[in-house]
């Protein structure tokens, strides 16, 4: 049977108000009085109905997250963490898969249904800070690179920086050599130019040469693309004898075909990817890679929504920049 506010009252001999006021976290309530309601909300395993507690505050209790793909598993391990950060603000997360899409992403910022949720974290591709800068009503946090420093909350990482490490790393390996993979010259393609002027950065930074030959295309970043890719600039009359792939699913691609051509890595050429995803931890060898903390990511961007929930909507948005680190593997640093 689910108990009820009643039945932890007359447990603790208190009233309803004084068990709701411990229940939300009601700074002016006796230590003793607190402690007994506690205790009876531990013995009756009471939970409070979240769903009357939404009600009356008029709200759903349902937020969107709203990505590109789930198909590149960083979005699905970075979903895992903002389902798990919000379930500790009783909140459900719709999942919504945009496809980096126009019309869809323009539905998803409008608010997806009108009083279907109560706010939004969001990753655009197409939609630029003008397009969301006309739209109103849905708390918004913004993630990824297309939109920053907009319209709404921002959280993100420093790819120019990130890039230019793991370059750095590379060329202090005493590669000369160093290939790119994953650029895109769409309007859609904001980490791939941020990324790009990272590794260009490190090359100017060690005196290299930017060579365009040595940056390949990737219209999608898909393990498909990454061997695709990998095989063109094989095929230069010197090959590379490093790569940096601009996400990791590319970089799994790049080391398939690496050994489809009988060549050894690190040995051969070194391979460095970025996102951290389960899979660079178990492919052979392991990837070296940019890591960025997907827990702290997401929990930002539920407490920034939280705030904008709960709180001021119209005070000026907030730019946030999460952590990231080098996870140096087996790709570069051999086993």
């Amino acid at each position: 049977m689910r108990h009820r506010l009643k039945d932890v009252a007359e447990r603790a001999g208190v009233s309803v108000k004084t068990v709701s006021n411990v229940v939300n976290g009601y700074v002016h309530v006796k230590p003793d009085t607190r402690a007994r309601v506690e205790e009876a909300i531990a013995e009756l395993k009471y939970r409070p109905n979240l769903s009357a507690r939404n009600l009356r505050k008029g709200r759903t209790g349902v937020i969107a997250l709203a990505v590109p793909e789930l198909d590149i598993p960083y979005f699905a391990e970075l979903a895992r963490h903002v389902v798990t950060a919000a379930a500790e603000l009783g909140w459900t997360v719709l999942i919504d898969q945009t496809g980096g899409g126009r019309e869809q992403e323009r539905v998803v910022a409008g608010g997806i249904t009108e009083h279907l949720i109560d706010g939004l974290i969001f990753s655009p591709l197409a939609l630029t800070a003008e397009d969301l800068a006309g739209l109103d009503g849905t708390p918004m946090v913004l993630l990824g690179e297309r939109v920053d420093r907009g319209p709404a909350d921002h959280v993100g990482i420093d790819n120019v920086a990130a890039a230019r490490e793991i370059t750095a790393h590379l060329i202090g390996l005493g590669r000369r050599r160093i290939a790119a993979i994953g650029s895109q010259r769409t309007p859609e393609g904001a980490s791939a130019r941020l990324r790009l002027a990272g590794y260009a950065a490190a090359l100017a930074d060690a005196g290299l040469d930017f060579d365009e030959t040595l940056v390949a295309p990737a219209p999608a970043w898909h393990r498909a693309e990454g061997a695709v890719a990998m095989r063109s600039l094989l095929s230069l009359p010197v090959r590379p004898d490093a790569v940096f792939c601009f996400n990791d699913t590319l970089a799994l691609g790049a080391l398939r075909a690496l050994h489809e051509a009988g060549l050894r890595v690190p040995e051969d050429v070194a391979v460095a990817g970025f996102d951290d995803i389960e899979d660079g931890r178990f492919s052979v060898p392991t990837l070296s890679t940019v890591a960025p903390d997907k827990e702290r990511i997401a929990r930002l961007a539920v407490e920034l929504l939280a705030d904008r929930i709960d709180g001021d909507r119209t005070a000026s948005p907030r730019e946030l920049p999460a952590p990231y680190r080098l996870e140096l593997r087996e790709s570069t640093q051999g086993p």
